[in-house]
C-alpha cells in the first residue's frame, strides 16, 4: 500500500512541502508503544537528511516506545562526530540527550551480525541463470532484533550494482554481513555495468528482493527522488511499491540522453565523495557515452584515497576488467566480490585475450592519488592541475563532454545501444 505520493518529473518539493506531506504521514502510522528503528543513508548520497531527521524525530519521538537510528554504511567507513553533525545536525551524544541513540553499521564485526536465513543453491542458480551456484547465507546487524518496527529513508538513483538503488538496498548491503555483499557485488559484475544500470527489475535486485523476506519486521520505506540537491519526488509506505514507484520517477528525472557518444568525457567528481570507492560513481554512471577507444578522466582533486575499507586489496589486485579476473580466476577468487565488482566497474568492460587486457576505454584519474599509485593499479593518471574542466565546456560537438557534478546523473545514448563485450 502506498500511503504518500508526491512530485513528478517537473516539480521541486520544498521544505515545506515535505515536511507538510511527511509529517501526517508518520503520524498515523500505529507505532504507538513501539521500538521503531530507522534506517537511514550516510553522506555518500544526495539526500535532505537534516530535514528528514527533525521530521521523524518530531513525528514519532514522543509516539514510540523508543526510537533510534541506524546508518546503512554497507562496507564504508564509520561516521564521525563531525560528519554526523554535518548529515544530521546533531552528534551521537547530542542524539542521546534527545533520547535518540544513532550506530554505525559494522559489516565486519561477527559479533553484531545474526544470520537470518540462507539462498539457497537453487534459489541462486534460478535468479542468475547459472551464474551464482552457491548458497549465500544472509547476515544483518542484530541490533534490528531490538526493535518491533523498521523505517528505511533513503534516495533512489541508477545504481551499477542493482540497477536503481534505494529500498531494500538498505538492507543489502546496508545492513548486511560480508556473504551476502560480495556475492551480488560480483554477480552484477559478471553481468556488467551497461547491462545493469538505470533497469528497474535486474536479477541482482531480485536477490535482494529474496533476502528481505528474511527480515521479520515490519517495515515503512520513504524513497526520495533528487534532482541534483532538490526533492522532486516523496513516496511512502509499502517498501517494495514506494520503492517502484521512486524508481519510475528516477528514470525520467536522473537519466540524461545523449545522440552520440564522446570521445573524452570529463567526471567532476563533487566533495560527498571522499575516495576511489564512491568516486567511482563518476565513472558507472558515463560508461554508456564513452565512445569505443575514448577516454574518461575523473576529475577530483580532493580524492586521495583510493577506499580506508578496501584500499589494501586494491592495491594488491588493481583495476582490470571481468574478463581479465575470468581468465585467472584460481588466482583471484579469493578476494571479496565487492572488491572484484568495483574494479572491474571502474575499469570498465573490455576483453582478455592471450595473456593480454584490451579494455573498452581509458580510465584516468585527475585526483589527489599520485601517479606512482595510478600506475600500480592500473589505472591512468593526470596532474589536475594542468586541468580546468571549465576550459572544456560547450564542446559537446568536437566529442567532449563535461559532466560539473557526476555521480548521480547517468548518461545513456538516445538509440538504447550500450556497451557490449560481445561486439568489442
Amino acid at each position: 500500500m502506498i500511503l504518500l505520493e508526491k512530485g513528478d518529473a517537473y516539480s521541486t518539493l520544498s521544505s515545506k512541502d515535505i515536511e507538510e506531506s511527511l509529517l501526517p504521514v508518520l503520524s498515523s502510522l500505529p507505532l504507538e508503544n513501539k521500538k521503531v528503528l530507522v534506517i537511514i543513508p550516510d553522506s555518500t548520497r544526495t539526500i535532505p537528511m537534516k530535514l528528514l531527521f527533525n521530521i521523524l524525530e518530531r513525528a514519532l519521538l514522543g509516539k514510540t516506545k523508543k526510537l533510534d537510528f541506524m546508518i546503512a554504511l554497507g562496507t564504508h567507513p564509520p561516521m564521525n562526530d563531525e560528519e554526523l553533525k554535518r548529515h544530521l545536525g546533531v552528534t551521537y551524544r547530542e542524539a542521546e540527550e534527545r533520547g535518540i541513540q544513532i550506530f554505525n553499521h559494522r559489516w565486519d564485526k561477527k559479533e553484531e551480525l545474526r544470520e537470518v536465513g540462507v539462498l539457497s543453491s537453487q534459489e541462486m542458480e534460478e535468479i542468475s541463470s547459472f551464474l551464482i551456484k552457491e548458497a549465500v547465507p544472509v547476515t544483518v546487524n542484530k541490533n534490528i532484533f531490538n526493535y518491533d518496527e523498521l523505517i528505511i529513508v533513503g534516495p533512489v538513483f541508477p545504481h551499477e550494482v542493482v540497477g536503481f538503488s534505494g529500498g531494500y538496498k538498505y538492507l543489502f548491503p546496508g545492513i548486511a554481513g560480508e556473504e551476502i555483499t560480495h556475492k551480488f557485488h560480483w554477480f552484477a559484475a559478471l553481468i556488467t555495468n551497461p547491462k545493469v544500470i538505470g533497469h528497474k527489475n535486474t536479477p541482482v535486485r531480485e536477490i535482494l528482493n529474496r533476502a528481505a523476506r528474511f527480515i521479520p519486521h515490519p517495515i515503512t520505506l520513504i524513497s526520495l527522488v533528487m534532482r541534483g540537491e532538490e526533492v522532486c519526488g516523496l513516496f511512502a509506505g509499502d517498501a517494495q511499491e514506494a520503492w517502484s514507484r521512486a524508481a519510475d520517477l528516477s528514470s525520467q528525472v536522473n537519466i540524461v540522453y545523449k545522440d552520440k557518444p564522446f570521445s573524452t568525457v570529463i567526471s567532476v567528481a563533487p566533495p560527498l565523495y571522499n575516495e576511489l570507492w564512491v568516486g567511482g560513481k563518476c565513472m558507472y554512471k558515463l560508461e554508456p557515452v564513452v565512445a569505443d577507444g575514448g577516454k574518461l578522466i575523473i576529475y577530483a582533486p580532493h580524492i586521495k584515497e583510493i577506499s580506508l575499507t578496501h584500499g589494501k586489496y586494491l592495491r594488491e589486485v588493481g583495476y582490470h576488467t571481468r574478463d581479465f579476473f575470468l581468465a585467472q580466476w584460481e588466482k583471484y577468487r579469493h578476494y571479496p566480490g565487492a572488491v572484484l565488482a568495483h574494479s572491474t566497474h571502474v575499469k570498465g568492460i573490455g576483453k582478455y585475450v592471450n595473456g593480454r587486457e584490451y579494455p573498452r576505454i581509458e580510465v584516468i584519474l585527475a585526483t589527489g592519488i599520485p601517479q606512482e599509485v595510478c600506475k600500480e593499479i592500473n589505472l591512468g593518471y593526470l596532474d589536475y592541475r594542468t586541468l580546468r574542466p571549465e576550459d572544456f565546456m560547450g564542446r559537446e560537438e568536437e566529442g567532449i563532454l563535461v559532466v560539473p557534478r557526476a555521480g548521480e546523473m547517468l548518461y545513456k545514448l538516445s538509440d538504447g545501444t550500450v556497451p557490449d563485450i560481445d561486439k568489442l
